[in-house]
């Protein structure tokens, strides 16, 4: 039986997870799904699980394939009538309408340029079209979305993105006794960081990179020394 920590396969049937939705509602992310009454692995790693009944795969896959509601930073390439042509790490280029803005209008529209970094969230994604992004949450409202300013952006592996995504994230909260910061994590890979100073700007991209081969048991022991990094 399966147990947290586990290597998995594809099509590996996970009847630890059957048991406990038997009697308790679970969630499947990453790399696990439902077929009818069972709970099989749909890509390879260590099957993770959190309290209450969350559980995943933790995968190492080099191409981001996106998914409807990821969180991901893009670069805007190029200009296409009321669309955006926007560089994701996918095999396809995805799109969003200038309307996919706070407060955009027909004489309202953002002011976006080839070059420039946004933080969107994927509305719509299958292997029969194009992504396309969203720059509003349900409400309409940007949130922590739209264009980033100027910062420090840099690419990490698709894994560390969804550990620092994870809620109550240990290594954001270890950061932020050490300094005041802001951050953009995407799933697929990239993050843009922000400090006071451009040297805490660079040591914070530092810090989070070493935690890049880190395993769960090591982690809460860098975070101990995250000041080494952002100190240098």
């Amino acid at each position: 039986m399966a147990t947290s920590g586990t290597i998995v396969m594809p099509g590996e049937r996970i009847t630890s997870i059957e048991e406990v939705a038997k009697t308790k509602r679970v969630i499947l992310g990453p790399g696990l799904r439902r077929l009818d009454d069972t709970v099989v692995a749909s890509k390879a790693g260590p099957l993770r699980h959190k309290e209450p009944n969350t559980f995943w795969v933790d995968n190492y896959q080099r191409r981001y394939v996106p998914a409807r509601g990821d969180l991901v930073l893009g670069i805007v390439k190029a200009k296409a009538g009321d669309l955006y042509r926007v560089d994701i790490g996918a095999p396809e280029t995805a799109s969003i309408s200038y309307l996919a803005f706070e407060a955009a209008t027909k004489k309202n529209r953002p002011d976006l340029n080839p070059g420039d970094l946004i933080y969107a969230r994927v509305l719509n994604a299958s292997a029969d079209i194009e992504p396309e992004l969203v720059c509003v949450n349900s409400n309409g409202k940007r949130g922590k979305l739209g264009v980033l300013p100027d910062g420090f952006f840099f690419k990490c592996s698709l894994n560390l993105g969804r550990v620092l995504l994870r809620e109550n994230c240990p290594v954001l909260a270890a950061i932020t006794r050490q300094l005041p910061y802001e951050i953009a994590v995407g799933v697929n890979g990239r993050i843009w960081v922000k400090a006071h100073s451009l040297r805490e700007t660079i040591g914070l991209a530092k810090a989070i990179l070493a935690l890049e081969q880190a395993g769960y048991a090591e982690i809460d022991k860098l975070c101990d020394n995250l000041g080494d990094f952002l100190q240098e």
